[in-house]
């Protein structure tokens, strides 16, 4: 019955991780198929999106690439996704597989489960879970416990929660995973990439498959045709949040917050991204991302940050009518104070 089945393969893992620079690169090598698109941004500004539609692959036109920009996928499953999926599944010329990338912050659980609501589950399976890791991130201790420490705090409290919530939500990422991508292993030594694979294997109790890449380069033979449909095992892949909350209880994000800055033209990027990785460091900010406008360029330039670890290069041209402008959005904890970080991004043009 599956193989009658659109196919649709679920991305995800935590900011920064790489998911988009790998479904970039599952594009332009899709070998044909033609691949639907459905990309799910935490903050008001698309950046992803507007990436994978410079990629020029023509199995996936822009008509094929659907954002959803109104909060967590898995927040607004009957309200967003639903309809979505019911939209692509009414058109004419069929996708052959559908590639779904949450938001950073999002639970894979409920979008997995939400392929067994009826009008859905006849139609598409889930292909498989793929949870992209940033190896370097884990390597640095981004997620790495304490054990000792926590250990002997709940022999002093046992009231005490010793969880944050991104490090829940990273496991909660992985236990979803049919497949495991530790990616950006060329930033770290072998001896970093071991303590990786034990760490990222420590948190979870299934054991899904686990690979490495750099810069994202997976085969889309590997990526695609896993075959598992999820959604009937997802019952078993259970979320912090829902253990702890099993009356059913929406679970919320107030853990996190984002906004977008709007900035004139950038004349030294440089100076600007020195400044920016001052600010992350001094604000805590998880992920930062956006455009720039560089006087004199014809290209925009894409910033693309992870703690104070900031890509940049400029992406594509500016088309005719499209306004050359600054934006940035910037996403972190919930006690991030936003007309500080603000104030300090401004202060750097």
């Amino acid at each position: 019955m599956n193989q009658q089945k659109i196919p649709a393969t679920v991305i995800t893992g935590f900011l920064g991780a790489g998911k988009t620079t790998m479904i970039r690169n599952l594009l332009t090598n899709a070998g044909g198929k033609k691949i639907a698109l459905i990309i799910n941004e935490f903050g008001d500004l698309g950046v992803d999106g507007e990436v994978l539609k410079g990629c020029g692959a023509e199995n996936c036109t822009e008509d094929d690439i659907i954002e959803l920009t109104n909060g967590c996928i898995c927040c607004t499953v009957a309200d967003d996704f639903i309809p979505t999926m019911t939209r692509l599944l009414d058109r004419e010329q069929r996708p052959d597989h559908i590639v779904i990338e949450t938001s950073g912050l999002a639970l894979p659980q409920p979008l997995v489960a939400a392929f067994n609501w009826p009008d859905i589950r006849t139609q598409v399976t889930v292909d498989g879970v793929i949870t992209v890791v940033d190896s370097a991130a884990v390597a640095a201790g981004r997620f790495a416990d304490d054990h000792d420490a926590v250990d002997a705090r709940r022999v002093q409290d046992e009231t005490l929660d010793h969880e944050s919530p991104i490090e829940e939500l990273f496991e909660d990422q992985l236990t979803c995973a049919d497949l495991i991508v530790l990616n950006k292993t060329d930033l770290i030594d072998e001896d970093g990439l071991a303590r990786v694979r034990d760490e990222v294997a420590s948190r979870i109790a299934r054991k899904p498959t686990m690979i490495e890449a750099r810069n994202g380069e997976v085969s889309t033979a590997i990526l695609l045709g896993l075959g598992v449909g999820t959604e009937a095992e997802v019952a078993n892949r259970k979320s912090h949040h829902e253990l702890e909350h099993e009356d059913g209880t929406p679970h919320d994000h107030d853990e996190f917050d984002s906004f977008v800055v709007e900035l004139g033209p950038i004349a030294d990027p440089s100076a600007f991204v020195d400044g920016l990785k001052q600010v992350i460091a001094a604000h805590d900010v998880l992920r930062l991302k956006g455009f720039v406008d560089v006087p004199g360029k014809p290209m925009r330039l894409q910033i693309q940050a992870v703690g104070t670890r900031i890509d940049q290069y400029f992406d594509r041209a500016w088309t005719q009518g499209e306004p050359r402008q600054t934006r940035l959005v910037v996403i972190g904890l919930h006690e991030m104070d936003e007309a500080q970080v603000r104030q300090a991004i401004e202060a750097l043009v």
